[in-house]
């Protein structure tokens, strides 16, 4: 079976298309951008070529169609109808208290995900839109939402409350729901699996670094605890997202004249690693410009480090130990000056790690701690396209 899997953005949409039948190989994937602007960008790589284009991309129909239309392109494409899309996954960033697992989208999931809307106002108008496309253009085949909220619903009470008004939680669902679920779920087991053990008897600190970064405590399988909260806006310093602020801070801004909107844009767009830089929000050029002696890409690097070293030390607290420290996420997978920041100093917790075989991993899976070490520790790749796959096939075929 092949599975087309779609995460679909404001104004972009990220796709895949995987044979299930041939080891979940990876035929086709892209990505279009600036949907509903004047002019748009459409980058589509197969059979190792790429293929780039600007073109009008009115919405997201218009987009899935040009998806479709370059997969089945005598030139360009990798299968010959259309008719051998057997499903498509769809990934859904906010799943709340409603979805614990991935499931099958039909009227009432729909309209369930819509309701949570207000949970995740910059994504879920997105992932809807890309539903409805698909629903449109190929309305008979089956659908999936594989979220990114769901491998968070074990947090226990005393994780995912904020210390305001219980009613609040009651009456409007204010809590921590966590995100990059399905990316922590999967590496975890993938980790487990590298050191010979499993997942479930371990005690293991996830860490997905990239752009949008985050930090779970996975106890024995299930997690416990995470940066994240009810937006992708708390925990650890992002390319362009502030992490955690004093809530003050946010109230001063209010009274000094700032809209909601304002506070949207800061906070998401102009903050972070950016915020902090001035003009740089990706961790190789924040890198480039502390080994040049900027102070303020210095700082913003230091902050990145420290933030994560606090969280390590923090979960390795709250579980009682920790068997497994990973890192993955493009920062996490490929940065090895990022992850050398975070490790130096973390001997005094067990953690004793080849800084050496560290430095000369990038996007490979390696157990870079010595023998010795009381903590493994590894680098992982994730791949959350090939989870929602494989939920969509196990969904679409019980």
């Amino acid at each position: 079976m092949k599975i087309l899997v779609l995460n679909c953005g404001s104004s972009s949409i990220k796709y895949q298309l995987i044979d299930m039948h041939n080891n979940a190989q990876v035929m086709a994937k892209g990505v279009l951008e600036r949907i509903g602007l004047e002019m748009g960008e459409f980058t589509h790589k197969y059979n190792g070529e790429k293929h780039y284009e600007q073109i009008p991309i009115a919405n997201h129909t218009e987009g899935i169609k040009i998806v479709l239309s370059a997969l089945t392109d005598k030139k360009i494409g990798v299968i010959d109808h259309l008719n051998e899309i057997g499903a498509v996954g769809h990934r859904v960033a906010h799943g709340g208290e409603l979805f614990k697992e991935s499931c099958l989208l039909d009227d009432e999931a729909i309209a369930k995900i819509k309701s949570l809307e207000p949970l995740a106002p910059l994504h879920t108008p997105g992932n809807l839109a890309g539903i409805y496309a698909m629903r449109e253009v190929l309305p008979s085949v089956p659908q999936t939402a594989v979220f990114d909220t769901a491998f968070h619903t074990t947090l226990p009470a005393k994780s995912y409350l904020y210390a305001i008004p219980y009613e609040y939680y009651q009456k409007y669902g204010i809590r921590r729901y966590g995100f990059h679920g399905t990316s922590h779920g999967f590496v975890a087991q993938k980790a487990a699996e590298m050191i010979g053990r499993k997942c479930e008897d371990l005690k293991i600190i996830s860490c997905h670094l990239g752009s949008g970064a985050s930090i779970a405590a996975i106890d024995h399988g299930k997690s416990v605890d995470t940066t994240m909260g009810m937006t992708a806006l708390e925990g650890l310093v992002m390319g362009s997202r502030c992490g955690d602020i004093d809530a003050g801070v946010v109230l001063s801004l209010l009274e000094k004249g700032m809209t909601t909107d304002d506070l949207t844009k800061v906070l998401y767009k102009q903050s972070g690693l950016l915020g902090i830089s001035g003009d740089r929000q990706d961790m190789r050029d924040i890198y480039a410009g502390k080994q040049a002696g900027d102070e303020r890409c210095t700082i913003a690097f230091d902050m990145f480090a420290q933030r994560v070293k606090r969280y390590i030390g923090g979960y390795m607290a709250e579980m009682g130990g920790c068997d497994l420290l990973l890192f993955t996420g493009g920062i996490g997978e490929n940065a090895w000056f990022m992850r050398h920041a975070i490790l130096d100093g973390l001997q005094c917790l067990g953690i004793d790690v080849d800084m050496a075989l560290s430095d000369a991993t990038m996007g490979e899976d390696r157990i870079i701690s010595t023998p010795s070490s009381k903590i493994a520790t590894v680098v992982v790749t994730t791949d959350e396209e090939r989870v929602i796959a494989t939920d969509t096939y196990r969904l679409v075929n019980q």
